[in-house]
């Protein structure tokens, strides 16, 4: 049947990060949270919902959490797939569950969630756009006809994991993860997602200043 780790990085998520562990758990057995440096309760709190976790002593980063949440899923020998996920409750469980199936059923190396597969999410106009410039970047850069290579909700195969090796901490790491997986001629594919933007996950960064950020950091590299 396979086994998958669910990675969660998360830093100071306390007030939410136990919910997200607990609708994570419904139908993913293994859970681990990476906590970048928190200053809150969050590794308690995600403990205490069941979830493994890691702590980082000072932050470093997202990218810095993935590849930590790599490293540790890869110390089990039973597992198949890494499936990365929000710590702020902008990701679907069933999503999840969905690329999982289709992982495993097409034989894939990595799928990817995209927004831009169904109206589901709904999107300021503006943020669209630095979106689909993003896509066009990694389009240009990998030869991976993407809609939305900034999406954190993907699984990757073990085979997969075993290879990519992530040295951007901060948020260009989506990019660079995309344009190891092309240099490394992965299959792959797309699935629709709906992403949830709250007045807590915009708080915590999901916000079009965010966006912003993450087309200046490839610009420079």
């Amino acid at each position: 049947m396979g086994r998958t780790w669910v990675a969660i990085p998360m830093y100071n998520e306390s007030t939410v990060i136990g919910a997200v562990v607990g609708d994570v758990l419904r139908e993913f057995s293994h859970v681990v949270c990476i906590d970048d440096g928190s200053s809150d309760d969050s590794t308690e709190a995600a403990r205490a919902a069941g979830a493994h976790v890691v702590r980082h002593p000072v932050n470093l980063g997202q990218g810095a959490s993935l590849q930590t949440a790599f490293d540790f899923a890869l110390l089990d020998p039973l597992m198949t797939e890494v499936l990365t996920f929000d710590a702020d409750g902008q990701h679907q469980v069933e999503d999840a569950v969905g690329m999982v199936a289709k992982l495993r059923s097409e034989h894939l190396d990595i799928v990817v969630g995209s927004r831009f597969l169904d109206d589901r999410t709904t999107l300021a106009t503006l943020r669209r756009a630095v979106l689909r410039m993003a896509a066009f970047y990694t389009r240009v850069s990998t030869g991976m006809a993407l809609t939305d290579a900034h999406n954190g909700l993907r699984v990757l195969d073990r085979s997969l994991v075993i290879k990519i090796h992530l040295s951007q901490n901060r948020m260009a790491h989506a990019s660079e993860l995309i344009e190891q997986v092309g240099h490394l001629k992965a299959s792959w594919s797309e699935y629709p997602t709906h992403i949830v933007y709250s007045d807590y996950s915009r708080s915590k960064g999901q916000s079009l200043l965010n966006s912003i950020n993450i087309l200046v950091e490839l610009l420079f590299r």
